[in-house]
């Protein structure tokens, strides 16, 4: 049983476990109510609070989510107490000296993450903010100073703002929770960038990814479980097409729950798997649901309620639904719950699953054959303002008074300042807007006959607060219009030794003919031609045409090698 109690006014949940002690402070923030110019703020504060404990015999660490931050250790009671202590004390007082080694280390954790091919997915939801932020690199990071983090963590490290949770038989003696007070903080609004769902979209990894929203519920969570055991039967057993075949279910804290699933392909069976798992997702949607499935799912729920340290397992949760606000179930309303789901329930669900459904499908592969629109990659308003011509290509930059557009070859693309989620700035002039409907657009000087002015005009037009400074590039990285042939860059055409002779033979061989039926035209003028002597004009014309062919080779050989 989990009991509910009071540490320094930091609300405390406790659980027997038969193993060692464990406990966690979770707190209500996390990527989603970063911005995404100052994302990685919060990851920041969690690594500066750490960052003194340095190297100890015991097991710690921290986890920054979506929604939650989680600072968490696994060890003896006065390890846990000294743990947790420190961190609040850390927490209210930043130890910003190491401000910028972390600000490193964070970009060296970005840059070796390993690519998993569901990170695309929140960013085509919700674009570039709140839930779709983990989508993107923590740019935020270079320009975060200490007073910027201290006043993030004095508004969301609060007590009022957190939950302890210990795996123990009792609260460690010497804890100490110094946070300063504030408030509960919701969960931010999820924004949404499809106009219409079901949707698809493109991706160049070899999987094929389900994203979905539904209302959070035991019957979705067993439908996530079903939804796997369909898709291994149909992709892994019987079509021998996938490996790797997975669903999940994770509650957002807002009443809703993201679903997602997940089956992987060798490139030459893409479409094939692609259409085995939309086959699968129509078979639960008509309601082609085994009651044998169900039932297998609900035993295997039902064997982890029963086991000694299943209140335990369920702190970290428990945890974060009362941060948020929503209801947590004892051992015996989950087994009633999962009890009372049926088939039908569902099939209920599936349908919510194909109403808010977003596909990623290998690329060389569309969705719109199965009834799924594709996600908008192009912006539907083009601003007015001067053109500035591609150097390469037939597209056009518009720099306007409230946003640019490009205008060409995968385009129009559209941000407004009004409505820019960042804007990233390099020193040799490149720029890059990103607005919160995920549409992004590249602008290189070098690519484009700007003005100098059009620059200054969208720098001065972003809220500084979304302008982001972005390291000097290396100049082999700046991008470079292809050269264009001109005479004097042209390589000289290499010349054969009998050229010139060819050239003296032909000019005398027409200098000889020529002058021949020059002569020859010049007595037919001066003389009456006798009758019966007619045929001489028709050498004439044969000497003239002779001539031409003769010197044909020294018009054709002095093109040649200028």
């Amino acid at each position: 049983m989990i009991q509910h109690l009071d540490v320094d006014g930091v609300p405390t949940l406790l659980a027997p476990t038969g193993g060692p002690m464990r406990a966690g402070l979770t707190f209500r923030v996390g990527t989603a109510d970063e911005t995404l110019a100052r994302s990685g703020i919060t990851h920041l504060v969690e690594h500066l609070a750490l960052a003194p404990l340095g190297m100890a015999d015991y097991h710690f660490n921290g986890a920054t989510s979506p929604v939650f931050t989680t600072f968490h250790m696994q060890g003896s009671e006065q390890d846990i107490a000294t743990f947790l202590t420190a961190v609040c004390a850390n927490l209210t007082e930043l130890p910003t000296g190491r401000l910028e080694v972390e600000k490193e280390i964070l970009r060296t954790e970005w840059s070796n993450r390993g690519g998993s091919p569901v990170e695309a997915v929140p960013l085509w939801r919700h674009g570039a903010r709140d839930f779709g932020l983990t989508s993107y690199p923590e740019w935020g990071l270079g320009a975060l100073t200490g007073d910027d983090l201290r006043q993030w963590a004095a508004r969301w490290f609060t007590r009022e703002n957190a939950v302890l949770w210990i795996a123990g038989d009792r609260v460690p003696a010497g804890l100490r929770l110094a946070l300063p007070a504030g408030v509960r903080h919701p969960v931010p609004a999820a924004s949404s960038a499809l106009p219409r769902t079901p949707a698809y979209f493109v991706s160049g990894s070899r999987a094929v990814v389900l994203d979905a929203v539904v209302r959070r519920s035991t019957a979705a969570s067993l439908f996530a479980d079903v939804l796997e055991r369909e898709l291994f039967r149909a992709l892994r057993q019987e079509g021998g097409l996938s490996y790797t075949t997975t669903a999940g279910y994770d509650p957002r804290g807002d009443g809703y729950a993201s679903l997602r699933a997940l089956a992987d392909a060798l490139p030459e069976k893409q479409d094939a798997v692609l259409g085995g798992f939309i086959d699968t997702l129509a078979k639960l949607r008509v309601g082609r649901i085994e009651q044998s499935d169900l039932d297998s799912c609900v035993a295997k729920r039902e064997d982890l309620l029963g086991t000694a340290e299943v209140d335990a397992a369920r702190l970290p949760a428990y945890a974060c639904n009362v941060l948020t606000g929503e209801r947590n179930l004892t051992i015996d309303e989950h087994r009633a719950e999962l009890k009372a789901v049926t088939v039908a329930d569902l099939h209920a669900v599936a349908w919510e699953v194909a109403g808010s459904a977003l596909l990623m499908v290998p690329e060389g592969n569309t969705a719109d054959w199965a009834g799924f629109v594709e996600a908008p990659t192009c912006s539907e308003r083009i601003v007015d303002g001067t053109a500035y011509r591609e150097r390469e290509g037939d597209g056009e930059l518009r720099v306007g008074v409230d946003g640019v557009s490009y205008v060409g070859p995968g385009g129009p693309l559209t941000v407004t300042y009004a409505d820019c989620a960042v804007l990233l700035a390099w020193p040799d002039g490149a720029r890059q807007l990103i607005g919160s409907d995920a549409i992004s657009m590249r602008i290189e000087p070098t690519m484009f006959e700007l003005h100098p002015g059009a620059i200054r005009v969208i720098d001065s037009q972003v809220p500084a607060d979304r302008q982001v400074v972005m390291p000097a590039r290396d100049p082999e990285r700046i991008p470079q219009p292809r050269a264009t042939e001109s005479a004097s860059r042209r390589e000289p055409v290499a010349r054969s030794w009998w050229e010139i002779p060819l050239m003296v033979v032909s000019g005398l061989a027409a200098l000889a003919v020529g002058g021949l039926t020059a002569l020859l035209t010049l007595g037919m003028f001066i003389t009456e031609t006798a009758e019966g002597e007619g045929w001489l004009w028709g050498v004439v014309v044969v000497g003239w045409l002779l001539t031409v062919i003769l010197a044909l080779p020294i018009v054709l050989l002095r093109r040649r090698r200028r």
